[in-house]
């Protein structure tokens, strides 16, 4: 890395380790890259908050609570309660679901505070030359998420309206029937939306921070520390609040499409 100027040293630092799946089909198109790096990670840290909780719960007793059941049941109860103040209910589902994606989003966004190159580094000893380890700087990825997110939203407009009503739902609001295509064109372009601001808002930030970083360690190394520090800190409420408000958002849409007009 020292050889490398300081744009080189960005540019490596934002291109993933790929895979092009394409050769299997005679294809070098992009269309068939995949992101070795992001998917690893991403699994790996589901992985590890899922282990977390379960052995938090299957640790829980009704005496003197251990540490990890005291932190499980505090984020449980602050998810659901997040549900029940925007819901007006409580829902499992919906609550497993947002403790799911804070969870997920915060231990992703979470890696931003490693050092830039270490775990590079630790690759490196093993012939892996290029790894990006902030998983929600992909816009793959953060796009994945809120796809999902989407399709979610239509099946539960679908589960509570019924199809025909969904149907008018997209056709009769909010203006009168009979400017129906109006109606369409704008409904179609507000759910659009949903998906494309949840995953530009959380890459936007954490794309950012994360050129933060790399120009902090651009700078001689005795003023990395203060300057690192002082971001870093700052960097822990930008990744706990894009996580909260993926998880927000989310509950906000699914209440919304719950509703009936």
């Amino acid at each position: 890395m020292d050889q490398l100027t300081s744009s080189e040293y960005i540019q490596h630092h934002l291109k993933n380790l790929t895979l092009n799946i394409g050769d299997l089909f005679g294809s070098s198109s992009s269309f068939y890259l995949i992101h070795i790096d992001t998917l690893l990670i991403s699994f790996l840290l589901g992985c590890l908050f899922c282990f977390v909780l379960r052995k938090g719960a299957r640790r829980a007793t009704s005496g003197t609570p251990g540490k990890l059941q005291n932190l499980t049941e505090v984020l449980i109860e602050f998810v659901d309660e997040q549900v029940r103040e925007t819901l007006l209910v409580k829902d499992k589902f919906v609550g497993s679901l947002g403790l799911t994606i804070f969870l997920w989003v915060f231990l992703m966004n979470f890696m931003d505070l490693v050092p830039v190159d270490l775990l590079p580094k630790v690759a490196s000893w093993f012939g892996i030359h290029q790894l990006r380890v902030v998983a929600t700087n992909d816009l793959n990825l953060t796009f994945a998420l809120s796809l999902s997110v989407f399709l979610m939203l239509i099946f539960i407009n679908i589960r509570y309206k019924g199809i025909i009503g969904y149907a008018k739902d997209l056709l009769c609001h909010p203006f009168p029937w009979f400017l129906f295509p109006i109606n369409f064109v704008l409904r179609v372009v507000e759910e659009i939306a949903k998906p494309i601001s949840l995953s530009l808002r959380l890459f936007g930030n954490m794309y950012a921070g994360e050129l933060i970083f790399m120009l902090i360690a651009l700078i001689p190394w005795w003023a990395q520390w203060p300057l690192g520090g002082i971001w870093a800190v700052f960097h822990i409420l930008i990744i706990t609040l894009q996580a909260f408000i993926f998880m927000m958002l989310t509950i906000v849409y699914i209440s919304m499409a719950r509703e009936h007009h």
